[in-house]
């Protein structure tokens, strides 16, 4: 097990796919050591996109089906950084 992952998260309009990240997240939970969520705000607006940094903890096998799961969602980029 290691937790020298990182993946980026790009989503496009959050507002209509966070609740679906959010679920993946959520079984995926104990897995997950650190998340960073990034966003432009103003006092006017709220960004539509974000960039999303997780740490995942696990297999290299585990943390790529992640990576996957994520993929497969609407509005989703993801991409794993292995430092190992």
């Amino acid at each position: 097990m290691s937790c020298y992952y990182i993946i980026g998260v790009r989503m496009d309009n959050r507002v209509s796919n966070a609740v679906n990240f959010q679920e993946v997240l959520t079984k995926n939970g104990c897995s997950i050591k650190a998340r960073l969520g990034l966003h432009e705000t103003s006092e006017h607006s709220c960004s539509g996109d974000g960039l999303i940094v997780l740490q995942p903890c696990g297999k290299k096998e585990e943390v790529e089906k992640l990576v996957v799961e994520l993929n497969g969602l609407e509005g989703v980029t993801a991409k794993l950084i292995d430092l190992n």
